[in-house]
């Protein structure tokens, strides 16, 4: 099989690495996804429903809940393709 579990999973893994490490300053707020492009859409308090702001949510909860987990995650895979390769 030329795509199996084993490389969704490095697919998945090495995609949240990239949103895990994107910039905020240097990045996100050059392309209008910063959060501080989506503060001043509150309406009421309410944040709006677009898209733009439920994309700087996810990436604002990828950097803030997987942060720890990803770091032993990577560190099982590496250590993993270290002996099995």
């Amino acid at each position: 099989m030329l795509f199996g579990l084993g490389r969704l999973f490095y697919v998945i893994l090495l995609l949240i690495n990239a949103v895990a490490v994107l910039s905020e300053e240097r990045f996100l707020s050059r392309i209008g996804l910063g959060k501080s492009s989506t503060d001043a859409s509150n309406v009421f308090g309410q944040q709006e429903s677009s898209t733009k702001s439920k994309v700087v949510q996810l990436i604002g909860a990828v950097q803030t809940l997987l942060r720890i987990p990803l770091i032993g995650i990577n560190v099982l895979v590496i250590i993993y393709e270290l002996l099995l390769g």
